[in-house]
């Protein structure tokens, strides 16, 4: 019998290591604008985000959006919107990717409470619809569907 991975692999996906936090959340290493940084893995999050203070970190071009964000006991956010960057998650690559920032001092708060470390974002539902998504929950896997260039 073929294992997940191997299925997978065939397929053209590529496979990212996860770390599990103490909180209980995956923690995934991602590249923007060739800048590496930090992220935890969000399912529930339906938009990919990164705080303010992530706009020189990252080198992101903003402008203010009418999107109020909510999310981990936060609600009615202000938000701003950063749209034609890089992302690149391990081998996975994607252009012209949009980015959420927003407050997210309650959401590092609350990690740090716990002994995690601060994060720069969040990659979310957006992201992983686009790469057609697995996770391997058991093993600790994300597997993400190469693009192809046609």
């Amino acid at each position: 019998m073929t294992s997940l991975q191997d299925f997978l692999l065939e397929r053209d996906y590529v496979k990212i290591k996860l770390k599990l936090t103490k909180t209980n959340h995956f923690e995934i290493r991602a590249t923007i604008n060739g800048i590496k940084g930090l992220f935890i893995l969000d399912t529930g999050a339906s938009s990919s985000c990164v705080g303010f203070e992530a706009i020189d970190t990252f080198k992101l071009k903003v402008k203010d959006s009418e999107i109020k964000a909510a999310g981990a006991g936060a609600t009615n956010m202000a938000t701003q919107l950063s749209k034609k960057n890089r992302l690149k998650i391990g081998k996975w690559k994607k252009d012209k990717v949009s980015l959420i920032l927003f407050n997210m001092t309650h959401v590092n708060t609350a990690l740090m409470h716990h002994n995690s470390r601060p994060v720069d974002g969040i990659i979310g539902a957006d992201i992983l619809k686009k790469g057609k998504a697995i996770i391997d929950y058991d093993r600790k896997y994300l597997y993400l569907k190469k693009f192809m260039i046609t």
